[in-house]
């Protein structure tokens, strides 16, 4: 299983780094968390992007 960083995550979605943490911190995007930065798991950015762009269409 590989993890992004937030800053990665970020770059997949095209948007800021804030907008990462706020999906983390709602509970939308799984994390975890290593010291004190998050970790996101790269399937989970691929699931959550595929539920929003069905949502979308």
């Amino acid at each position: 299983m590989k993890f992004l960083t937030v800053a990665e995550v970020a770059t997949v979605m095209r948007v800021s780094k804030m907008t990462v943490y706020r999906l983390v911190h709602s509970g939308e995007l799984p994390a975890i968390r290593v010291g004190r930065s998050f970790r996101v798991p790269e399937q989970a950015v691929h699931d959550y992007l595929r539920e929003a762009y069905i949502e979308a269409g």
